[in-house]
């Protein structure tokens, strides 16, 4: 079973809108900081965004600073990443990863994060 289930990706123009979910599956994340990577083609996964457990503290790449809001709703185990005034160089399959409980290492590392979700696809048209 999936840990994590994305959703909410499409194809948006370009300065477009869109709003990705995560919801855990079979477990709880709610002692977990949560993020979210992309991958486009032919290229590394990459960071997005993270926020922890605790404070609500979040962290963004350089890349969609001040276009994406990550946020979580522990109540329903969902983290969503809202992204606004999107470009065609945000065209990538999204995931979604959480790390273990209480981890406050470095949430930008993807080989931090021990739960992904299957991936949801955006693509921003020109």
């Amino acid at each position: 079973q999936v840990p994590l289930v994305e959703s909410g990706g499409g194809l948006v123009q370009a300065g477009g809108s869109l709003r990705l979910s995560c919801a855990a599956s079979g477990r709880t994340f709610r002692r977990s900081a949560m993020g979210w990577f992309r991958q486009a083609p032919g290229k590394e996964r990459e960071f997005v965004a993270t926020i922890n457990w605790n404070t609500g503290r979040t962290y963004y790449a350089d890349s969609v600073k001040g276009r994406f809001t990550i946020s979580r709703d522990n109540a329903k185990n969902t983290v969503y990443l809202e992204m606004n005034d999107l470009k065609p160089e945000d065209t990538a399959v999204y995931y979604c990863a959480a790390v273990m409980e209480n981890y406050f290492g470095d949430l930008s590392n993807r080989h931090n994060y021990n739960y992904w979700g299957q991936g949801t696809q955006v693509t921003v048209s020109s």
